[in-house]
């Protein structure tokens, strides 16, 4: 049988680097361990994976019989279909708890934190193994990308704290500039369709007995999108109609102007403007200073 360690469906940044970062410390501590994801990679993560010159982890949407870790995740809408037929051996996690249970006893690692490989960074430290430069980082551009450099409302000293130090190991020498380098390969939109700007960075949560799913796409310059609200509605309507959802959004997210479009497509939109405190027109608003959908969209 064997163990996995693996992020949620549409990996971001987070995932892909923690299933990285967590297979390495547990085959450093004697557990044989593979990196897995459960879907194709962003530019973003394309970009810190060939900065680094690390390997995609094994593509994989199927765990029946193995043994997993679970990172970046606990929600059972962001799990493998047949997760039940898996042993659940651990979860690294930094999002509310999402309703997953196991059968037996689990290491478990969820903090309050901006990012998972945060946590990473201190199970390293517990286990006192040391991080190898190229791991060290891909996990600092993993803690970047899930703080929008420090500017998000998840981030805490502790996130900070742990990218200087992975920096330091990695021989980085501006992590800011190196954030900005992350975004400007995130903003990469050429040629990609309507749906895979969708789903780029997606989630489903269940709210009131109710799907709502809600996107994100994170870029320098929301100009890039003038050409292609249509379409992105459009899809947003497809996808709510395909998975029977009461609401689908889609946050564009300017990190320079430090706010977010909201694109809504939903059976009752006045849940939304009651929720943020808004009028929409024309199914979107401008929310400012909005920047996690975790911490500033999902809890409203």
């Amino acid at each position: 049988m064997a163990t996995y360690a693996c992020g949620h469906i549409n990996p971001d940044s987070d995932s892909i680097c923690s299933a990285i970062s967590l297979s390495y410390l547990k085959n450093q501590i004697g557990e044989e361990c593979i990196p897995a994801r459960q879907g194709e990679i962003n530019p973003e993560t394309e970009f810190i994976l060939n900065k680094f010159g690390m390997e995609k982890p094994l593509l994989k949407t199927s765990y029946a019989g193995e043994n997993l870790y679970i990172v970046d995740y606990n929600n059972p809408l962001e799990a493998p279909k047949d997760i039940k037929e898996a042993t659940i051996k651990g979860i690294v996690d930094h999002h509310k708890l999402g309703g997953l249970t196991t059968d037996e006893p689990l290491e478990c690692w969820i903090r309050p934190v901006g990012c998972t490989n945060t946590i990473i960074k201190e199970i390293y430290d517990s286990y006192k193994v040391e991080i190898p430069k190229d791991i060290a980082g891909i996990m600092c551009c993993a803690i970047l990308s899930d703080t929008v450099i420090f500017k998000s409302p998840t981030c805490t000293k502790v996130d900070t704290k742990a990218c200087k130090e992975l920096a330091r190991i990695a021989g980085i020498e501006d992590v800011k500039a190196l954030g900005m380098q992350l975004f400007n390969a995130k903003s990469d939109i050429a040629g990609a369709t309507a749906r895979e700007l969708v789903t780029r960075d997606y989630k489903d949560f269940e709210m009131n007995g109710k799907k709502v799913g809600v996107g994100q796409l994170e870029v320098v310059d929301l100009g890039l999108f003038d050409n292609l609200k249509d379409d992105l509605f459009a899809d947003l309507k497809a996808l709510k109609e395909e998975g029977g959802r009461h609401t689908v959004m889609l946050l564009l997210t300017d990190i320079m102007n430090t706010g977010s479009q909201l694109l809504i497509v939903s059976d009752d939109e006045s849940v939304i403007e009651k929720a943020f405190g808004v009028e929409l027109k024309n199914s979107e608003v401008w929310l400012p200073k909005v920047l996690s959908r975790k911490k500033q969209i999902i809890p409203f």
